[in-house]
């Protein structure tokens, strides 16, 4: 065995291990028709980001299922890659620019790009560089990006596929407008919150009469199309059809009726503008009205508002309300509470607003993507978010593919001098297309003009299960006919439809099947007071700084220790220190180990025993850790790895076998219980393994020589094995008995080092002749007696059994009175409660028949331990 270090140094240790796997290639995989394949694609961070506590999460979970498989013997394959995040970077490129003194619009589309490139490569590798510091047994040869070449031409084969089978189509729409990033955005990436506005109420004067509407909006008054009421409302009747004049501009409209108007809304009279809400844009083409589009892109009036030209929106709503009070038009002001959309990316309030845009038809592509979840062939876990998803996609809107941008996947449209557009993969195809179908053959390619936007940046990332082995490229791979479908995916709820529903469409839709089988959808990593950690509140950790102050290891279970599946995570650094605590408690629990000295005797009874329970009890465990990993109960299954080594082998097996000290000095330990001793401790390092893989490494390799570039990566994972519940049992009551003495001890204050006799009146005695030697040890008890009468001493009962301890003059008479009334009162309270759940018919015909003689046996024992409570008392007079 290697010499290992007094302390433990998680920087030393996980650099040199990290290393060692890299150079020896252990994460790396190929398609092997001998194994069965294990598969996670990693969700593809922002090439912008930088690691963060969700990140470490998702990451040490995705760890954790690949470990554990490929030490299953499974061929596992976790791809890692990033996304190129269209708005995210752009808006990173830009900033970079102004410092330097660049406008974007100064430069070529070709200028702006290189700088895209240079950026990219400067920062995009960062947060894969820092997952390797998690641990991550990521196979980085297989590294992918989703604007490099192959994954560039898959989303484009994607589009004109989409398009020629008459899913994708051009069209004016209303969409959601960020005017910072002067780009469209889906619905799924604005996130409403509440803000506290005015209520303007604005009258519409009319030669034959007034009306007043109520709006947060004064700056789109311009913009009206129309004034609105119920058909049914008696205060309005009579100006239906009649006209009113548009304050300050004094454009006439017509006043229509339709029963959308709530009439005890406001005023119950609706100003419609349908170039600028969504809502009144259906109005408007219910009754054929104007679009009057007053806004520029970035947010400004324009020439059609006729007034305040060039005004920031908010700026104008201010200036448009104090010209209303000077006109005489603005009858009140109220606060108002209310919702708004800001954009995901950018924070600003999104514009509706009136658009040309690509849209990709999502009725039919999505009805594969419902049903394969609702009938579970993909499993969510937890299946709650079922209902969420089913919401989604049975009322999905038409998705908004283009993006006003410039870095991304351009749009593969081309538009001949007439405007005619043609959708080819290049510009040569739309050249033999526009010659082919219109018979234009002095047409050349200079004479077509590429559509300047780009594709949604999820129009990329619903691909990556097959575009990251090239499915689309070669559709019939090694690699894709091997891995795809891949087996889990690990994300968060929240890009349930940005990104896993659209994975789940494109897969049915190419590969005709699941993009994976299993959804363990985290929860968000939230601060003390319960607010989700981001580097805007200042609330979130670096992950880095926490690895290199309590190490990969004890941030890993750190972040594990408390996070179920689609729950929230209260995330507290304390965790981490209790994980940094776990990696010590094993580092010395193998120095202790280690230290021992051997002797060639036969190993006593009680090690023997003990090597047993232990066995026994860890065989038990992991069936229970293997149940909860089926189940993906990932913090269940560390928990439970957690205690088997902290408690059943830190704290009371090692306790049962480490050899006694005689003048400050250890006495040997036998050979047969210390090889068994390193066999236990190399299960355990590799159960814990999948959690805590640079310790585990460390001291897998020190229990014993390995063969050259071994690794417990490649070491088989437990699986169990025969489980003795009666020894389990018989050492539950030998762990109760060592509690009851020492509590005993403490309460009476007497030295722990003092030995003191026991007496056992009982009629299984030969359980306890078994026992004996590790009551003895482990209790501290000098000599044992089986009795049949009545002996002095503090008494307890025990599984129905009365044992005795004598404490000479240490006993309270009164004391012990008042204890064993204490017992006696709570034993026949439990008493009567398990008979009146005997009782109770229901019960007893619904619970299964080793639950009733589990209750049966409760009942039992209560008896048991009543008389032989009641005779002790007797004893004490």
């Amino acid at each position: 065995m290697a010499e290992i270090s007094k302390t433990y140094n998680p920087k030393e240790i996980e650099d040199k291990w990290y290393k060692y796997w890299i150079e020896n290639q252990y994460f790396k995989s190929k398609p092997n028709p001998d194994k069965e394949p294990y598969t996670i694609v990693i969700p593809p961070p922002n090439v912008t980001g930088v690691l963060h506590m969700g990140h470490m999460l998702n990451n040490t979970i995705q760890d954790v299922l690949t470990r554990k498989a490929r030490m299953e013997g499974k061929e596992a394959c976790w791809v890692p890659g990033t996304d190129h995040a269209s708005i995210a970077t752009e808006a990173k490129v830009v900033a970079m620019l102004k410092e330097q003194g660049i406008n974007k619009a100064d430069l070529t589309r070709d200028e702006f790009l290189k700088y895209c490139w240079e950026w990219t490569e400067k920062y995009g590798g960062i947060i894969l560089q820092q997952l390797r510091k998690l641990g991550a047994s990521c196979d980085w040869d297989r590294t992918r990006f989703t604007m490099e070449p192959s994954l560039y031409d898959a989303v484009i084969e994607v589009f004109v596929d989409l398009y020629n089978k008459g899913d994708i189509y051009r069209g004016h729409r209303m969409v959601n407008w960020d005017p910072q990033a002067k780009t469209t955005v889906s619905d799924e990436e604005v996130i409403m919150k509440d803000v506290q506005q005015k209520l303007y109420y604005i009258r519409y004067d009319g030669d034959e009469g007034s009306i007043t509407i109520a709006t947060v909006r004064p700056e789109t008054i311009m913009a009206d199309a129309a004034i609105c009421v119920h058909p049914e409302d008696e205060r309005f009747k009579h100006l239906i059809g009649k006209k009113v004049r548009i304050p300050l501009i004094n454009r006439e409209i017509t006043i229509i009726a339709d029963d959308y108007v709530e009439m005890e809304f406001g005023t119950g009279c609706l100003k419609v503008t349908p170039a600028h809400d969504q809502n009144d844009y259906a109005l408007g083409q219910k009754h054929g009205l104007e679009i009057i589009d007053i806004l520029t892109d970035e947010g400004k009036l324009n020439e059609k508002a006729q007034i305040l030209v060039g005004e920031d929106r908010f700026v104008a709503r201010k200036k448009i309300a104090k010209l209303l009070v000077e006109s005489g038009n603005l009858v009140k002001e109220e606060e108002y509470k209310s919702t708004v959309g800001t954009s995901e990316r950018t924070g600003a309030i999104i514009e509706p607003k009136l658009s040309l845009q690509w849209f990709l038809k999502m009725k039919r592509v999505s009805e594969p993507a419902l049903e394969n979840v609702m009938n579970d062939t993909i499993q969510l876990i937890p299946p709650k978010f079922k209902n969420t998803y089913s919401y989604w996609m049975e009322n999905v809107r038409d998705w908004c593919i283009s993006r006003q941008l410039w870095w991304g996947h351009r749009i593969p449209a081309f538009y001949m001098p007439d405007g005619t557009c043609i959708v080819a993969k290049d510009k040569k195809e739309a050249l033999k297309i526009a010659r082919d179908k219109y018979q234009l053959f002095a047409l050349s390619e200079t004479d077509l003009t590429q559509d300047e936007d780009v594709l949604d940046t999820w129009f990329s990332s619903w691909l990556w299960p097959i575009s990251v082995f090239d499915g689309f490229k070669n559709p019939d791979n090694e690699d894709i006919n091997y891995y795809y479908p891949t087996n889990d995916l690990v994300t968060a709820p929240e890009i349930l439809f940005f990104w896993v529903a659209r994975m789940i469409i494109a897969g049915y839709e190419y590969k005709g099947t699941y993009p994976f089988k299993n959804v363990y959808l985290t929860g968000i990593v939230r601060d003390k007071q319960g607010r989700k950690m981001s580097k805007s509140l200042g609330n979130s950790p670096d992950p880095i700084e926490l690895i290199e102050k309590y190490g990969a290891d004890g941030v890993r279970t750190g972040m594990l220790f408390s996070s179920p599946a689609g729950n929230d995570l209260p995330f507290d650094e304390k965790l981490c220190e209790q994980g940094r605590n776990f990696s010590n408690k094993i580092w010395n629990a193998f120095r202790l180990i280690k230290g021992w000295e051997t002797s060639s005797e036969a190993a006593p009874a009680s090690n023997k025993l003990a090597v047993s329970w232990f066995s026994s009890k860890m065989n038990k465990s992991v069936a229970e850790i293997l149940d909860h990993y089926n189940k993906f109960r990932m913090s269940d299954a560390l928990m439970s790895t957690y205690n088997l080594i902290w408690d059943d082998f830190c704290s009371l097996y090692l306790e049962m076998i480490k050899p006694a000290y005689i003048d400050g000095k250890g006495l040997p330990i036998d050979q047969e219980t210390f090889d068994a001793t390193l066999e236990i401790f190399d299960e355990l390092m590799r159960l814990i393994h999948p959690w805590m893989p640079f310790i585990s490494e460390e001291l897998w390799q020190s229990i014993k020589d390995r063969k050259e570039n071994d690794s417990i990566c490649l070491a088989t994972f437990p699986k169990g094995g025969e489980v003795n519940e009666s020894l389990l049992a018989d050492f539950e009551l030998l762990l109760e008995i060592v509690s009851t003495v020492r509590n005993t001890r403490n309460s009476k204050q007497i030295s722990p080092k003092e030995a003191l006799p026991l007496a056992v009146k009982t009629d299984n005695q030969a359980r306890y002749e078994a026992l004996a030697g590790l009551i003895k040890k482990m209790a501290n008890v000098s000599d044992i007696q089986y009795i049949s009468e009545k002996t002095d001493g503090v008494s307890f009962v025990i599984k129905g059994d009365e044992l005795t301890i004598n404490l000479g003059s240490n006993i309270n008479v009164d004391e012990e009175r008042a204890a064993l009334q204490k017992e006696l009162d709570y034993t026949l309270g439990f008493k009567k409660s398990t008979e009146a759940k005997l009782s109770n018919e229901r019960f007893v015909q619904n619970a299964k028949p080793e639950i009733i003689e589990k209750e049966r046996q409760k009942l039992a024992d209560a008896d048991a331990k009543i008389k032989a409570l009641e005779e002790a008392m007797a004893k004490l007079g």
